[in-house]
């Protein structure tokens, strides 16, 4: 049990720590989309995201602090990271859609509910956002249809954020 004192010290500081980062981040998250009035669904893709990051830190650490040999745990490392850079380049909307969603929900201002327009040369979409998930923002149209677009092409088009008084508007001219 002496053996390994530093060593179980060491991993018990790197877990306290964990969970202290886990707390803090998940609290300034919950802060941030309550003052950007972000809804619960698109909270959940930045926690876990947030969380697979620091969880995945924390058993480099531990890899470290329990006596991986760096130069072992650096071809390890670089290993999964390639194939793992093979299975994205292979699925590369997967990942963009993901980094879509996380710069939505931290500087984009469409928001459940808004009326938007799609500014794209060959589509008029023109209705109200439903759902924005860690893949795609779901519209209803003007004239009925849902429409599901990849969090990544909202980034890519330009979005027109109409005021909800421009439907009411639209239709007491068409009468």
């Amino acid at each position: 049990m002496l053996l390994y004192r530093n060593e179980l010290l060491a991993t018990l500081i790197l877990l306290v720590v964990m969970v202290l980062i886990i707390f803090l981040t998940k609290r300034s998250i919950r802060r941030f989309s309550f003052i950007r009035a972000i809804e619960p669904n698109r909270r959940k893709v930045i926690y876990y995201l947030t969380n697979l990051i620091t969880y995945g830190l924390t058993m480099a650490v531990l890899a470290v602090i329990w006596g991986v040999d760096l130069k072992e745990f650096s071809l390890f490392i670089s290993s999964i990271l390639a194939v793992v850079g093979i299975g994205f380049v292979a699925q590369w909307s997967i990942l963009s859609n993901l980094t879509a969603s996380v710069i939505l929900f931290f500087s984009h201002p469409v928001r459940l509910g808004d009326r938007i327009r799609v500014l794209d040369k060959d589509f008029d979409w023109t209705g109200e956002v439903k759902d924005i998930t860690s893949f795609y923002l779901f519209m209803k149209t003007d004239d009925g249809r849902n429409i599901t677009l990849p969090t990544s092409l909202v980034i890519q088009k330009g979005i027109e954020i109409l005021k909800k008084e421009e439907k009411q508007l639209e239709s007491d001219f068409e009468d």
